[in-house]
């Protein structure tokens, strides 16, 4: 059952927590921190604030410790009792490019082969014009919501699911998990014979490089 959390009135006002949360945990933070150091804090503020628990619309905040390669940052149960794991980004409005990376294609086929699982993109969006970073903007959506014209995928394992440019983030709630996963499939079928391509080049390239040094 699709996550009630994920729609309406109720995502807005937790958002505006969220926002608020964020911006009290910056309070003391140069504006010339690192994006690696602001992810890392607001990371620490999202989880602190799932800690103190979720409004009762919301639903339960699940008490995990994830690895930092995990799929998710924090993770919750909604009314529904749909599982939402929720991948936490952060991106500085005042940069030109930024290309974060999501998830394993291979790994997110098998989370989402029980339909009450549900993986979440949280981006953050800050401005540095002032003495302290300012988070202004909160996107808070099912992966699925987001079009494939602004997603791509990385060579990374079985390839990792990654958004093409931070600044461009374009939605859609009415697009549906089945219509996502056959995109995803669709754009697969497209980047593994590539990826043969360039594996094929790189032995070739190899093997002169083999041939140039039996030579000597």
């Amino acid at each position: 059952m699709p996550s009630v959390f994920l729609n309406g009135r109720t995502i807005d006002r937790f958002k505006k927590k969220i926002l608020a949360a964020l911006n009290d945990g910056f309070s003391d933070l140069h504006i010339n921190a690192s994006p690696r150091t602001v992810g890392d804090r607001a990371q620490e503020v999202i989880e602190g604030l799932f800690a103190k628990g979720l409004p009762v619309a919301v639903g339960k905040a699940i008490q995990e410790k994830f690895a930092r390669r995990a799929m998710a940052d924090v993770a919750f149960t909604d009314t529904h009792k749909n599982y939402i794991v929720v991948d936490v980004k952060t991106h500085n409005e005042d940069t030109d490019f930024n290309m974060p990376n999501l998830t394993s294609v291979e790994r997110l086929a098998r989370f989402y082969e029980d339909d009450s699982n549900c993986f979440a993109v949280m981006i953050a969006k800050y401005g540095t014009k002032g003495a302290t970073p300012k988070f202004n903007n909160l996107i808070f959506i099912p992966i699925e919501h987001l079009n494939w014209d602004c997603l791509t995928l990385g060579a990374l394992g079985w390839g990792q699911i990654q958004i093409a440019n931070a600044r461009i983030i374009n939605i859609n709630p009415r697009q549906t998990r089945k219509q996502w996963m056959l995109k995803l499939c669709d754009a697969l079928d497209i980047f593994y014979p590539r990826e043969i391509e360039k594996i094929n080049d790189r032995i070739k390239r190899f093997k002169d490089i083999r041939a140039f040094w039996e030579k000597k």
